[in-house]
Parts: structure tokens; sequence; C-alpha cells
């Protein structure tokens, strides 16, 4: 019975909690189980503690999340936790106050069960998490404890944060479902801020349902419900994207499988690329994302630039360097194809494209390229990854939906829709 309640999607779970169907304590405990078994292999975890978990659960709040447990990125604050960053700089610190995600869970009846493990910094050097599917691959990052202990059942929902593409290609490489919002659905305050553009906020849950739940609690937005069904099929644009020359031969094929299964559905679909000038997002994001770092890290460059790991150091480098005149083009790139984009997709719902190049690659020392992710998260719209089959090695497949910013209820809506579609 413990382990069937793992099995419950978060929306199911609380519903039955709020119907005295079932108990807080109970479904902990199930998870509590579930991470003794299998976080020895997929060390999700930067802070666990179960007896905190326990008691945490014990002062749990009535709210749409009650008893639910929640994993929580380490680059978001906790009170009552160590808050880390994913660097020794940030050692054992302990914040004063709960980032804003966090007190809004909690207050939504969450149970923050521990901290998920980041890269540092949510940027470069990987953490020690592996995949679940296969501990001999990356789970992707930097949202790496989220999305691998979502996928390996050992919390229903986690918080993961985006610059590049830290919550839809994660989530893809391990299985699950991730959701990242229009820029600022979901208050950052409290985060440890790299790229103050790109910094996103999202979700990581095993289902789209379960994704607007919690983004809609913590969030106070109306996000729907996505297992309703609509009333019509979507309008539906095939997009390779920029980053089309880096897709493996496994992603190209889930393309084509899903273009064809979309159609069978009833979806109205047709291909949609970009305008030529959308390409630019491609050199302007990282001047952006490392520039906005570097000078996000002044005291760490300052007082422990020895602690910092030699890759993120070249990067910010990079950043630093920077000529004005490039900088100020790069953000003029960001709002010329921010404002552009709805006349890029007039007449249709959403667009359809990859989640990442291909499977998870193998090691541990590198979370994989974000090149099918950033010119997203520089246009600020929300995308959703869905679990689109295996690769050649078994390990998983996403593929992502793109909508409007702004859009996200229609966005989940659709992502759901499209799941169905290719399940």
């Amino acid at each position: 019975m413990s382990s069937d309640l793992i099995t419950l999607s978060a929306v199911a779970a609380a519903r039955m909690i709020q119907d005295g169907r079932l108990s807080m304590s109970d479904l902990l405990d199930a998870y509590l189980d579930r991470i003794a078994s299998r976080d020895p292999t997929v060390r999700a975890f930067a802070h666990f503690d179960p007896a905190q978990a326990r008691a945490a659960a014990a002062a749990t709040k009535p709210g749409p999340l009650q008893g639910i447990p929640i994993g929580v990125k380490d680059v978001l604050d906790t009170a009552d936790m160590p808050s880390q960053y994913g660097s020794p700089i940030w050692a054992n610190h302990r914040p004063k106050a709960d980032a804003a995600p966090v007190a809004w869970a909690r207050a939504a009846g969450a149970i923050v069960i521990g901290k998920t493990v980041t890269t540092e910094f949510a940027t470069r050097k990987p953490g020690a998490t592996t995949n679940p599917v296969n501990p001999a691959h990356t789970p992707g990052g930097s949202s790496s404890g989220s999305a691998a202990g979502v996928a390996a059942g050992m919390f229903p929902l986690a918080y993961g944060t985006q610059t590049a593409g830290s919550v839809i290609r994660p989530a893809a490489y391990c299985g699950v479902v991730g959701y990242k919002p229009t820029y600022g659905l979901i208050n950052r305050n409290g985060m440890k801020i790299m790229s103050d553009s790109l910094d996103t906020v999202g979700v990581i849950a095993r289902g789209v349902a379960d994704c607007a739940l919690f983004a809609a609690a913590v969030s106070g937005r109306d996000l729907g419900d996505p297992d309703a069904r609509p009333a019509t099929t979507p309008r539906i644009g095939i997009c390779h994207s920029p980053a089309w020359d880096l897709a493996a031969p496994e992603t190209q094929a889930l393309l084509a499988r899903v273009t064809e299964a979309l159609s069978r559905a009833g979806a109205q679909v047709s291909q949609r690329e970009l305008p030529a000038r959308f390409n630019q997002l491609v050199e302007a994001h990282p001047i952006i994302m490392n520039s906005e770092s570097a000078r996000a890290l002044g005291w760490e460059l300052a007082r422990h630039p020895d602690q910092i790991s030699e890759g993120l150091r070249e990067r910010l480098a990079f950043g630093l360097n920077q000529p004005p005149a490039a900088l100020e083009q790069a953000y003029h790139v960001f709002e010329t194809t921010q404002r552009g984009f709805p006349d890029a997709i007039e007449g249709l719902d959403v667009l359809v494209t990859p989640s990442a190049p291909g499977e998870a690659p193998s090691g541990l020392e590198w979370t994989g390229d974000p090149a099918f992710n950033l010119i997203w998260t520089s246009l600020h719209v929300p995308c959703v990854t869905v679990p689109a089959g295996s690769g050649p090695n078994g390990l998983p497949l996403g593929i992502q939906i793109v909508g409007r910013q702004g859009g996200d209820k229609a966005v989940l809506a659709w992502a759901r829709w499209v799941e169905a579609a290719i399940a």
C-alpha cells in the first residue's frame, strides 16, 4: 500500500487528503521510504532530514497543496534548511527567511521535504545527482535534483529555475514534465539571482495537471485544469528552431513521429519556423546571461574567486569583457524579438519543438546542451516538456510545447492534449 501511494498524482493525493480519504502522514511515510531506497543512487538532495520533514507535516496548513511533499532547488532560500546555491562559498549558509516561492508553497499546505541539488549557482559545475533511469548518465541541469527526484518517485512536485534550459532539459532527460512559466509568473524574491533578464522559477512533476496545480497555488494565477477536455483541437506549428543542426537522429525521428501522431489526433499541423531575425538570440542570450551573472556574483568574485570553478570563471570573464555596444545590441535583440513573437506565431495556438538535442549524455561532468531552450527563455514565453518515448539507449526523450507570453493557461491545456495524443 505504501508504494502505491507514490504513484498517485499530486492532484489526486491532494483531493484525497482534503476529502479525508488519505492521511498526510501515510503519504509522507511512503515518500520517505522511497527516498531511503533510491537516493543512495540518485543523490537528489543537497539537504534532507526525515525528522524535519515529519515536523513540517505536523505543522502544515490547510490549502490546495496540503500534505503534498515538494523538493526545493537549492538556489531558493529556506529559513529552516541550509541554502548553499551549489557552491562551497555558501556552505552551511542559513537565511533568515524563506524565498517567496517557498513561503507561498508552505502557505498552500505543502511539505518541504528537502533541498535539491543544483549545479554551481545554477550554471556550470554539476553536483552528484545521477539520472534515475541510468545512473551512468546526467540528469541534466541545473535543476538536477528536482528532476531526478520527481522521476525517481521521491517527491511528486519540485521547484526548478531556468536561465537557459534548466527546467525543460532535465525534466526531458529524466522522463517527467517540466513547466517554465512566462517570465515572472512565480515571484523570485529570495532566489539567488544570476541573470535578472532571464531567471525564471518553474516546476517539475509527473503530469501536466500537477504542474498547473502547483504553479497556480503559489502564484495566485488561474492556470485552469489541463485534464479538462478542450472543445476544439489545437493549431500546432512544428518548429525545428535554429538549433536543428544539433538534433540527434533520435530527436529528428521523434519530431517526425510526433508530427504524424498530432495530425492523426485531429490537430491542424503545419510547419512554422521563426523569422531569421530570431536567430540573433543564439548570440544575444549568452552575452546577456554571462554579463548579468558576472555582475550578480560581484561579492563572490571579489572575496572568493578561488572557490568558483574554472569553467564558471571563464564564462564570467566572457561576460565582463563584453563591450557596452555588444551588450546594448543584445538587449535590443531581446526587446525586438519579444515584441515580434506574437506575429511570428499568428494563426497558431502553440509551437511544438524538441526539448533537448537527444538523450541525456553519458557521464556526470556535463549536463547537456540548452540549445533547444535558450531562445524560448529569452522570449519570456511559457514552455512545457512532456515525455515522448525513449531513444536508442533506453533513456527518455521529451517534446516541448511553447506558447505566447502570458498564455500559460492555454499552453498547459495544449501540453496535456499533446501528451495524450503522443502517448
